[in-house]
């Protein structure tokens, strides 16, 4: 069901949001989280498809916050979505016009679940201190997306990181970096470099390369190609290598061991949801991450 309100205030949009979930037996038992989105203008059905995914995992009262400053005139527009429009969770869109989308702390306090974790998302533009931003200050966990705003932005978040932060990239490498520590929990000769074969405009691949780094302490060189996803590891020792290489569109990787040992394994390109089903997992500091995107833009200086 979606409820539209138009030229509204917050708290009339709270009143609403409380009378539909009366009438229908909604209730907000089992929602683990506030969930708000901040999207550019028209990205708003990306958005809860997304959220509506995640929240299979994490049930959640979900705010998308579509951004619709530049309209010429100043008020708010909103829409409430429960039901099958709104998965597990509840949905509420806020379309703040010119002068309303200001103050968005103020706007979403009326809508905040009690006694839950805030968590922020941003799918448009990168923040570079999300942290201080109005909604990031209110949150616990930040997540953003820099494959969007490329190198730059993942310069920007290492240089105001706070714990609490993250980005979606990082959940992209999760898969490639428990396969990487998985080989060094057998006995291997001590690394001396490593290459990674990827795009080299993408936040992932210096993310994994600046993981490598911190927990190898060897010189990694990234090799740029083409590609949306990463292609190859390669860990060279003093007398062999260690390769993991996945074919453009496979599922799978191929792991060849020194000595000349080969074997193929599950390695599947990550989705969004996924990615953003991790990210809500955690709620704490990530140190690891902090790390890994510290030495990576160390790299790129």
């Amino acid at each position: 069901m979606i409820i539209p309100l138009e030229s509204c205030t917050a708290a009339q949009v709270a009143n609403r949001l409380n009378e539909v979930r009366e009438e229908g037996g909604v209730v907000a038992l089992g929602r683990v989280l506030t969930l708000i989105v901040m999207t550019d203008h028209g990205g708003v059905e990306d958005a809860i498809e997304l959220a509506n995914n995640a929240s299979r995992e994490h049930p959640a009262r979900v705010i998308v916050i579509e951004d619709c400053r530049n309209s010429a005139d100043d008020g708010l527009d909103a829409e409430i979505r429960v039901g099958a429009d709104a998965g597990a969770s509840e949905v509420v869109v806020l379309k703040p016009r010119g002068d309303a989308g200001r103050e968005l702390d103020t706007l979403i306090t009326p809508l905040l679940l009690p006694d839950t974790p805030i968590v922020a998302l941003w799918l448009g533009d990168t923040p570079a201190n999300p942290a201080a931003s109005l909604i990031g200050q209110m949150a616990t966990r930040r997540i953003t997306e820099a494959v969007n705003n490329g190198l730059p932005a993942l310069r920007e978040l290492a240089t105001h990181y706070q714990p609490g932060d993250t980005d979606l990239s990082w959940a992209r490498i999760t898969l490639w970096r428990a396969l990487l520590a998985a080989q060094f929990d057998q006995p291997l000769p001590t690394p001396v470099s490593v290459t990674i074969t990827g795009n080299s405009e993408r936040p992932a691949t210096h993310l994994l390369a600046g993981w490598l780094r911190d927990r190898l302490n060897v010189p990694v060189e990234i090799a740029p190609i083409e590609a949306v996803e990463l292609r190859t590891v390669r860990v060279d020792f003093e007398n062999d290598h260690l390769v993991i290489d996945r074919e453009p569109g496979s599922a799978t990787a191929t792991i060849s061991r020194p000595g000349g040992i080969a074997q193929s394994t599950s390695l599947a390109v990550r989705t969004l949801g996924d990615c953003l089903m991790e990210d809500l997992r955690r709620l704490d500091a990530d140190v690891t991450y902090a790390a890994a995107l510290a030495a990576a833009a160390l790299a790129e200086v």
